[in-house]
């Protein structure tokens, strides 16, 4: 065989296992990103004009949350935060709307004392999708409530529906660093 036909099989044999490598590590990539983010994942997904998009939008997340310095509550700002959540669960019998109002506070509370930034919503939650993605769509949820209800539109159900969703990111950054929460209900 001439010498060119040799040399146009390397090249080809090169760029086929070079398209193989490209699969595999993109293949991996998806893997962590869906093993991580999870529901979030997905959400990211449906929500793209793309799957490199969308995954290239949580690899950005995964960048900006490591250059924060989230911090574990100390002891007596946990107990102080559980105090605030009773209060807020005992005000919703009298004051729903009112409970809901606090709730958002709430949190928004916490993720600022864990280090969080909370200038926008949006912000907030891609933030929190990170270390948190199996409960972020309920702060979304609950969110959607909180605004909903300050032009008046949510019933005294979809009220605690709201404290159910806050409740639940509530509890997951109350986490200590060794893991242990205490359930806040």
């Amino acid at each position: 065989m001439p010498e060119w036909v040799w040399i146009i099989v390397g090249v080809a044999a090169v760029v086929v296992l070079a398209v193989v490598i490209w699969a595999v590590v993109a293949r991996r990539r998806r893997e962590r990103l869906r093993g991580r983010f999870g529901p979030e994942y997905d959400r990211a997904v449906s929500e793209s004009e793309s799957r490199r998009d969308a995954e290239a939008e949580l690899a950005r997340r995964e960048e900006k949350r490591e250059r924060l310095d989230i911090v574990p509550l100390s002891p007596e700002s946990r107990e102080r935060y559980l105090g605030s959540w009773r209060q807020v669960q005992t005000g919703f019998v009298d004051e729903p709307s009112r409970a809901v109002t606090e709730a958002d506070r709430l949190v928004t509370e916490v993720m600022r004392e864990r280090g969080y930034p909370i200038d926008e919503f949006e912000q907030r939650v891609a933030d929190i999708s990170v270390d948190h993605p199996e409960v972020v769509e309920h702060y979304r949820a609950a969110h959607a409530i909180h605004l909903a209800n300050q032009d008046g539109e949510e019933s005294t159900e979809d009220l605690r529906e709201a404290v159910v969703h806050y409740r639940a990111l509530f509890n997951e950054l109350l986490d200590t660093e060794d893991g242990a929460s205490e359930e806040a209900t």
